[in-house]
């Protein structure tokens, strides 16, 4: 929000302070100043070297060689029809000047003007902005010869002077600016454009600003009980309430509307120095009457509409005496069409609320409003509108049709329904002032909800504890009072009543922090001393879960895996590629179509990360950990942790050794799950081949058991499911975990000593049949061998009619140790020949020679 100085000082004394001092209050109080425009007020002078505080720009203006000047006459050039030379007087002596502006070009030799025109004079020696070129170019004004007529002054254009970028006409001053008068002195100005966050914006104003300066300063605040009061009428008008009446259909959408009336208006430009505020607040000037709706705007923080009182008497056709017209807030009917002032149909939907009448609507509530009941040059009667608004309702509706403005970001941040009746009537007072209309007496106020001011009590200790600082009840009071709290010492407790216009002080407990925090702003963040903390440090308390989790992701990152973070919104269709739910938990106001619901299936996620990924590399190798979603009928939804992984690509990359490398396969991923599951100290772990899951590819699919409990299950991607993805050509490896039963486990810590006798290395070979489990096999040769047998590793698979039709050959390499002695070959031989013999028993199996 832009914010001139000149506009400020209406409402506090400044002076003392430089625009850089009051930037840095405002900053130091949470209003960030972002940068400093200086529109003819000298700029502030830095030595070689040193930095400014804020960004600055601008043109001063010199007091000597800009000042006030009065055109007496307007005459013709001798060699140029579009060129005009001005008689002028500069406070001092007659100039004459030449000019080619548009907007004085009728007056060519008309002779004396009747009313001398007041305009911003630069002398020869002049340095401003360059009129006609592109930016902000600075010249300095030369006395040079125009088409014969010499010329060494200039009459100036707001582009010249820095106020805008307009330079089709030159400034036509108001009447009442003093001729001679230094420029700078008139009308000299800095804009302090300021961000309004969120929790600031009450202060979205100009008041607002004032009275936050005023608080930090000390210093009063000037208001004028004017502002806040309609203007009586000076001849017998109708009241307004015996002409219009107001129906709020839904008071928590609009807890209060308000409505005054204006006749007689005289739609004309605004004075100059009206338009100048506004335009330096980047507000376009328009007409008297909505400049005056903006002006109020800026100034107080209630947002105004306009509507032409006679287009509405004309809607209902000349009502009977007696009948009033109704204005009506409702929520729109889906379908229903409004064309607002931007000449845009608008499509709207049931949750955009309309200020109508009985023939209709009128206008988007707190947005926009219709172009039918505009202001326009032949408007002579006014009905002036301010409401308040629910803002959670006017942000969506701005969004939904595009339409930021300056009274939608006010009303979507929260504006206090007391605002309403004082907006009005200062819009009317600067109506009547700038139009010379005449205000109806009373205003039509209907005020269904009004909001309950907070009500907050706060300790000395809780300053003491919470700001570091000794304050009395007194000295809080002093602080807050600045900032329009009212404050009443009950017993030991300071009770504090958050002022009118305030929607953003709690009750309780955040209604404390909240009003510390007013009192730290108005005391001075930077006066606050630094000390150090007095309370204890609250014991640490670890939380297992995430320190669990934050171990297997460090495991999984160690294994070559990548984590990704998917969005937990999805759609149906999305997750039914890799399976069909019947039920979700579905979002209430989806950001987007495509992410209603959320998810069900963890995997479905990060096959959407692979996929749109999937042409960026050779290989992937993708985890993520986190919820799903299970709904539960009448209540929250169930969210179990899992891990996923995903895996496809080519094992390692072709380099000028291994031309045509492998894909990985599903004793990849197989691999990667027992360094992971041993990283976790499960030990009890086995791995069973299924069928059971319908996304896997049946044959290369497994479950993992951990203590006879189903932990996961892996394997390749179905074909006809990686159908429905753009994967490419490689197989597709996925396995999902249930972390909560994973965590469930007690993790083993066994402990060996390092043995100090010598191991004996002997491999065997086995025949048995093709049915016959490796993982059956070793689990034989561990029970029979005993602690004797203390490393078993398979570390070939043979098949070969050789060996026999459904057969194959196992070959293991076996590790005997004992720990009290050295191991003799015949002991060795001895073990073997045992487990061979179980083997043979059990399995069928015969031993390879």
């Amino acid at each position: 929000m832009k914010i001139p100085l000149s506009w400020l000082k209406d409402f506090i004394d400044l002076d003392g302070l430089s625009a850089e001092d009051i930037a840095r209050k405002l900053t130091l109080a949470g209003l960030e100043v972002d940068e400093i425009l200086y529109v003819g007020l000298p700029m502030p002078a830095y030595m070689d070297g040193e930095k400014h505080e804020f960004k600055t720009n601008g043109i001063a203006w010199d007091r000597e060689k800009i000042v006030v000047g009065e055109i007496r006459e307007v005459k013709p050039h001798p060699n140029a029809d579009k060129l005009t030379l001005l008689d002028l007087y500069d406070g001092q002596q007659d100039q004459v000047v030449l000019t080619g502006a548009p907007n004085i070009f009728h007056l060519k030799g008309t002779g004396k003007l009747e009313k001398p025109i007041k305009v911003a004079y630069a002398k020869e020696g002049s340095t401003l902005y360059d009129g006609h070129a592109e930016g902000q170019v600075l010249m300095t004004l030369k006395r040079a010869k125009i088409r014969g007529v010499e010329s060494y002054s200039m009459v100036c254009s707001e582009k010249e002077l820095g106020i805008t970028d307009e330079s089709d006409g030159i400034i036509l001053l108001d009447d009442d600016a003093p001729v001679g008068m230094p420029l700078a002195d008139y009308m000299g100005d800095a804009v302090l454009d300021i961000s309004i966050l969120p929790n600031m914006a009450r202060n979205a104003n100009v008041i607002g600003i004032a009275r936050e300066l005023a608080a930090m300063l000390g210093r009063e605040l000037k208001v004028e009980s004017s502002k806040s009061q309609v203007q009586p009428s000076t001849s017998n008008l109708q009241p307004v309430t015996d002409l219009v009446e107001i129906e709020i259909t839904n008071p928590e959408l609009n807890p209060r509307f308000v409505l005054g009336l204006i006749r007689d208006v005289e739609i004309k430009p605004s004075p100059y120095q009206i338009q100048r505020r506004l335009k330096l607040a980047d507000i376009r000037p328009i007409n008297n009457v909505v400049d005056a709706t903006n002006y109020a705007m800026l100034e107080l923080g209630e947002p105004l509409h306009a509507f032409d009182y006679d287009v509405l008497v004309g809607r209902i056709g000349n009502p009977p005496h007696g009948k009033k017209i109704k204005i009506i807030t409702r929520t729109a009917k889906d379908g229903e069409k409004l064309t607002t002032l931007d000449d845009i149909e608008r499509t709207l939907t049931s949750s955009n609320v309309l200020v109508c009448d009985e023939k209709g609507s009128l206008s988007i509530a707190g947005v926009m409003g219709g172009a039918e009941s505009e202001v326009t040059d032949s408007t002579k009667n006014i009905l002036l509108e301010g409401a308040a608004w629910n803002f959670i309702n006017i942000r969506r509706t701005a969004q939904q049709h595009n339409l930021p403005s300056e009274a939608s970001f006010r009303f979507s941040r929260g504006v206090h329904p007391a605002l309403a009746e004082h907006g009005v009537s200062l819009g009317l007072r600067y109506m009547a002032e700038w139009s010379g209309g005449a205000t109806a007496p009373d205003l039509v106020d209907a005020y269904p909800l009004p909001p309950k001011d907070a009500v907050v009590d706060i300790t000395v200790d809780d300053i003491k504890r919470w700001l570091g600082i000794d304050l009395t009840f007194e000295q809080t009071a002093d602080l807050l009072s600045r900032l329009e709290f009212k404050c009443e010492v009950k017993g030991d407790k300071l009770q504090v009543t958050a002022p009118p216009h305030r929607m953003d002080i709690g009750e309780g407990i955040v209604g404390v922090a909240d009003v510390l925090e007013e009192i730290a702003r108005s005391y001075g963040y930077d006066n606050i001393p630094t000390t150090t903390m007095a309370d204890p440090l609250p014991p640490q308390v670890g939380n297992p879960v995430h320190e669990w989790e934050e171990h297997l992701r460090d495991l999984l990152v160690a294994l070559g895996l990548q984590e990704v973070v998917t969005y937990r919104m999805t759609s149906p269709e999305k997750e039914a590629r890799i399976a069909k739910h019947d039920d979700y938990v579905r979002i209430a106001n989806p950001t987007t179509p495509d992410k209603n619901v959320l998810r069900r299936s963890l995997i479905a996620s990060v096959l959407d990360t692979l996929e749109k990924n999937i042409r960026n590399s050779e290989a992937f190798s993708f985890f993520e950990i986190g919820p799903i979603f299970e709904p539960v009928p009448n209540d929250l939804p169930l969210e179990p942790r899992k891990l996923a992984i995903v895996m496809t690509g080519l094992r390692e990359a072709a380099s000028w050794d291994v031309k045509e490398p492998p894909n990985l396969d599903f004793f990849d991923l197989k691999g990667r799950i027992e360094l992971m599951l041993s990283g976790l100290r499960l030990t009890n772990v086995s791995y069973t081949a299924t069928d059971s899951y319908s996304s896997l590819h049946p044959g290369k699919a497994a479950e993992v058991k951990a203590d006879g409990k189903v932990i996961g299950m892996f394997g390749e991607l179905h074909p006809l499911v990686k159908e429905e993805y753009e994967l490419g050509d490689s197989p597709v490896l996925v396995a999902e975990f249930d972390l909560d039963l994973m965590r469930g486990i007690e993790p083993t810590y066994g402990i060996k000593t390092i043995p100090e006798t010598p191991p004996i290395y002997e491999d065997i070979a086995v025949i048995v049949d093709e049915s016959v489990l490796a993982e059956t096999v070793e689990t034989l040769i561990r029970q029979t061998g005993g602690r004797s047998v203390t490393n078993i590793r398979l570390f070939d698979l043979y098949r070969d009619e050789k060996i026999g039709a459904g057969k194959k050959s196992l070959a293991y390499s076996l590790t005997y140790q004992a720990e009290d002695k050295t191991m003799t070959d015949a002991e060795a031989a001895a073990i073997r020949n045992k487990i061979v013999k179980r083997l043979e028993r059990e399995v069928g199996a015969k031993l390879r020679s």
